[in-house]
């Protein structure tokens, strides 16, 4: 019989030890690992995000640049970390990507928790002034006359740049050459310095070099223009009316992460996204929040992994 006793006390304390590290979550700084370079678009809202969410965790957290592979190398760090939310993933659109180019160690959809999607907003499709392109009409018709002339830049193989770019190009029947680099910062400072001829960038890095004339911007990759840059046409109003990319980026955890961390670090995003302060900025870069519950995000991650598939496949993208 006290055999039977001490069995269930172990079980019972077995049971509410997780609970009650859920219930005083998060007890120290907690890391988010971004999968990219410093000086991107992820970056950029990591650390946005990261900041106010801290206030509201009663705890810093902390932005991690862990860049390889495509985002894959930081994306199974995430992934394969102990489920107990002290270590979260900056989630960006590419990762549903890679799903479809790299024989990953885990399964993205599967060996994950679902937290929160952040914001949503396009790529502009911007040139080096050099390039004798207007418009992507322009572009398109200069990679048609001359199809060795062209290339362009990508923060790297299997980035989710580099497949849209591709999937612009299989969409308007033009080739060019892929120069890919580890990073978006690198990849922006050599399109600024003509190097390569284009690049698709996100709003939060080219837009600014587009208003000062150091690119020139073509088109945005959304279904509807931007309020930060308005005079810039969709590529579907450009005559491509089936292409559209959005640009996300969400945080996610490891598998098995408790529901009670998942609703808190869930919470405090909804918060962050709401202020004021914080739409204001991601408007000024032509991003929109979207916060949202962790099963919506869940829907958004499976639904992309097979829209890239289709991509991929119909475009023939292959990492090099």
């Amino acid at each position: 019989m006290h055999g039977l006793i001490r069995a269930f006390l172990a079980l019972a304390l077995a049971t509410l030890t997780p609970l009650a590290t859920a219930q005083s979550y998060p007890t120290k700084p907690v890391r988010l690992i971004v999968p990219f370079a410093p000086g991107g678009g992820s970056d950029f809202i990591a650390r946005l995000v990261a900041q106010k969410l801290g206030e509201r965790l009663g705890q810093p957290v902390v932005v991690e640049n862990r860049p390889g592979a495509g985002g894959t190398l930081g994306a199974e760090l995430a992934v394969k970390s102990p489920p107990d939310g002290y270590t979260l993933l900056l989630c960006p659109a590419s990762y549903t990507v890679n799903a479809n180019l790299y024989k990953l160690a885990f399964d993205p959809v599967n060996d994950i928790t679902p937290i929160v999607q952040l914001a949503t907003g396009p790529y502009v499709v911007t040139v080096h002034p050099s390039v004798p392109a207007n418009t992507l009409a322009d572009l398109v018709a200069l990679a048609k006359k001359d199809p060795d002339k062209l290339s362009f830049a990508s923060p790297g193989n299997g980035s989710h740049g580099h497949v849209s770019t591709e999937y612009l190009l299989h969409t308007a029947g033009i080739k060019a050459v892929h120069i890919p680099y580890k990073g978006t910062g690198p990849a922006l400072n050599d399109t600024i310095a003509g190097n390569v001829q284009f690049m698709l960038g996100s709003v939060a890095t080219t837009l600014q070099h587009v208003k000062s004339g150091r690119l020139r911007g073509l088109a945005v990759t959304t279904p509807k223009r931007i309020g930060a840059a308005p005079e810039l046409p969709t590529v579907a109003e450009a005559g491509y009316p089936s292409y559209e990319v959005t640009n996300w980026h969400g945080i996610l955890g490891p598998k098995g992460l408790p529901k009670e961390i998942v609703e808190r670090v869930n919470r405090g995003v909804n918060e962050v996204l709401k202020t004021e302060e914080v739409r204001k900025l991601l408007a000024t870069d032509g991003l929109e929040p979207a916060g949202g519950t962790p099963e919506e995000f869940a829907v958004v991650l499976k639904s992309e992994v097979a829209r890239w598939k289709r991509v991929v496949d119909q475009a023939r993208v292959k990492i090099d």
